[in-house]
């Protein structure tokens, strides 16, 4: 397949690919008789698996190192077993992150949602203390 139906089956740019294909991302691809580039269908799902761990954070030196052991093959899958454990404990922990951010934000937005209970039952008025005085200048005004 040319770079332009592999930019359009992936949702990559021609110049993300051949970006990829540049620094070692993506193995040089056969050319055709007239020196276009020729993928085989089979690079698509590379091209996914990239797409995730870079959905999930994965530095692009960790995915050229990745990259360059997959690329040589056999006996080298210890090494890429560690590195997608590593990143995987990344993962893992941006999710931790994420979860803990989402307990704060559902724990915000149930609060507006009893807004109205509360003025009806604490009378959420501003107090009279924390009203300013009328005509007082606000710090910095001019």
């Amino acid at each position: 397949m040319k770079i332009g139906e592999l930019a359009k089956r992936s949702g990559l740019t021609t110049y993300t690919i051949r970006y990829y294909e540049r620094i070692g991302l993506l193995p040089h691809a056969d050319r055709d008789p007239s020196g276009q580039r020729d993928y085989d269908a089979s690079i698509l799902t590379w091209m996914e698996f990239l797409g995730r761990l870079k959905t999930t954070g994965m530095p692009i030196r960790d995915m050229l190192q990745y990259a360059a052991l997959r690329e040589r093959g056999a006996g080298t899958e210890a090494k890429r077993r560690v590195l997608l454990e590593q990143h995987r404990e990344r993962v893992r922990a941006q999710l931790a992150d994420l979860q803990a951010c989402l307990v704060v934000l559902d724990t915000k937005i149930a609060g507006y949602a009893d807004v109205k209970m509360r003025m009806k039952d604490y009378d959420a008025s501003i107090p009279e203390r924390r009203r300013k005085p009328a005509g007082t200048r606000q710090a910095g005004a001019r």
